[in-house]
């Protein structure tokens, strides 16, 4: 067993994720690799915080609500991840506090360390024991000297000293700012960064620095000697328009033959690095602006997963999309959406910004702009279309309104009785049936789908729509195309495609299964339709 760890620096923010599955990138091609990632927050999972302060909850096939760090894990890796490989510092806490109410510490002072620094090393150890892992891959969140990460790196510290040191690689994340009135890249950050990791004992192997431009090779040598490192243990990592350069990056540095080395595996992995480069490479010829009308577009982080399945597309058929993004909580000019190639509504919940994207989609309905409506985008797209359509101009749904009259959206059976809102919505993979239609065909040009005509996405959801109003959809052209496999639940939309170029919905979560290679397909019918509709 191999351990990477993967601590940061500076600020938070700046790529770790990105760093650790960049990593596991070139390890993956022969080798069983796990990533786990260590949270130090009190909440047990994300999945009740803000988008807007944590950026995306990314829903894995079992349905645990992680970091988005796991949608890079898993985009780089090409596995999936479990529950399990998500470590927080609540769950930690919960589990040490219910073993001592149990007896487990009986005659014992329950403390920090060592029985919590303990516990965190025996979770880890758990995880690679029941996945058989060749090398693990730990993310400690956040920047050394935060006081919610102070057990992980003791626990990681404690974890060196019982490791061979050829099975154990560490590596420090920091940033180089360059100052507006300086306009020079600065290294102090980082040197202190890495002397306050010395101070708690680990005193990393490489140290990767991210920044606007590339380290000069004096700054490399001047954090080299803080780091008591050699020159070129020190990565430097810019910023980059596509994250999935950053292999490659990497590999020219030679960080992957030194960490092979530091291992003593002799073996090459190269098979990976050239097929990604390949895809990236390609020459794009065309270009599209795509709108993403949401609720949380104060942090572009919240759409993280459909910002990368838009590039996966972009990547596939040659098209350089530009993104936009618009405030639904304020009014947007519809002189902007018509300037649009084609647009995306993508999942939340509350009132918040609810009529402006429904006013939206009703323009780019009437107006033809290919839309796709991912989870409340689809349930928005229901309600459009029953008020405008239908002629039901009070449709609503349960969620906006408890008291609505036409509840063209209703409250999911499963979730009557559920009083907890932590990890109790309808989520993880589910197997919908799909009808014939252009979703139908989306599927099976991807090759996602079966001889049963059934397919699987990832949901995260408590609402529904409203069966009584399905015949009534069907019959106006607002098809349902698929449903879910065991309980009925309307899980694809699409309009009639003589009436509109591409307006289709889907009540799962598409982005979160889409990878470089194998793009989701929803995604690629959006982007082949507004290349049609240009």
């Amino acid at each position: 067993m191999k351990f990477i760890i993967i601590t940061g620096g500076v600020i938070s923010g700046i790529g770790k994720g990105v760093s650790a599955a960049s990593i596991g990138f070139f390890l993956s091609e022969k080798y069983k690799i796990i990533p786990i990632k260590l949270d130090g927050y009190l909440n047990v999972d994300p999945g009740t915080m803000n988008p807007k302060e944590h950026g995306e909850v990314f829903v894995l096939e079992d349905g645990a609500e992680v970091d988005m760090d796991f949608g890079h894990y898993e985009r780089f890796l090409g596995q999936n991840s479990n529950r399990s490989q998500s470590i927080t510092m609540g769950k930690i806490f919960k589990d040490v506090l219910e073993r001592e109410r149990q007896g487990d510490y009986l005659g014992q002072t329950v403390q920090l360390i060592p029985h919590v620094t303990n516990f965190i090393q025996d979770k880890i150890k758990e995880v690679t024991k029941n996945t058989k892992t060749d090398i693990c891959i730990i993310e400690i969140g956040g920047t050394v000297g935060d006081i919610e990460n102070e057990l992980f790196i003791e626990a990681i510290r404690q974890m060196r000293l019982k490791e061979k040191k050829k099975d154990f690689l560490h590596i420090h994340l920091t940033y180089a700012p360059i100052p507006a009135g300086v306009k020079e890249q600065k290294t102090k950050p980082t040197q202190q960064s890495i002397n306050l990791l010395h101070a708690k004992g680990l005193f990393p192997d490489f140290v990767f620095v991210r920044g606007e431009i590339p380290l000069t090779n004096e700054n490399k040598a001047k954090i080299a000697l803080f780091s008591n490192l050699e020159k070129h243990q020190i990565i430097s990592v810019p910023d980059v328009d596509n994250i999935y350069k950053i292999p490659e990056i990497l590999a020219k540095q030679n960080f992957d033959t030194l960490m092979l080395k530091h291992f003593g595996i002799k073996e090459r992995f190269d098979k990976k690095l050239k097929q990604w480069g390949d895809i990236i490479k390609k020459e794009k010829n065309k270009s599209l602006i795509i709108g993403i009308i949401g609720k949380y577009t104060g942090l572009e982080d919240s759409y993280s997963s459909v910002v990368e399945a838009l590039r996966h597309s972009g990547f596939q058929l040659g098209v350089d999309i530009k993104i936009c993004f618009f405030d639904a909580r304020k009014e947007i000019d519809t002189k902007k959406i018509k300037a649009l190639d084609g647009i995306i509504v993508p999942g939340g919940f509350g009132t918040s910004g609810i009529e402006e994207m429904i006013r939206i989609l009703e323009f780019t309905r009437k107006n033809k702009i290919p839309s796709l409506g991912i989870c409340l985008g689809l349930q928005l797209m229901i309600i459009e279309f029953t008020r405008n359509v239908l002629g039901v101009k009070n449709a609503n749904s349960k969620e906006f309104d408890e008291k609505t009259k036409a509840p063209i959206i209703t409250l999911l059976d499963s979730q009557a009785n559920i009083i907890n809102k932590g990890g109790t919505m309808r989520l993880g993979a589910q197997r919908s049936i799909l009808k014939k239609g252009k979703i139908f065909d989306l599927y099976k040009t991807g090759e996602r789908i079966g001889k049963d005509d059934s397919i699987s996405e990832r949901f995260r959801h408590r609402y529904e729509v409203n069966p009584e109003f399905v015949k009534s959809l069907n019959e106006k052209g607002l098809y349902i195309s698929g449903i879910s496999e065991k309980e009925g639940i309307v899980q694809f939309i699409e309009l009639d495609k003589k009436n509109h170029p591409y307006f289709v919905g889907t009540q799962s979560h598409p982005e979160l299964t889409s990878r470089l290679e194998n793009p989701a397909p929803l995604f690629m019918g959006l982007i082949t339709a507004c290349l049609k509709n240009k």
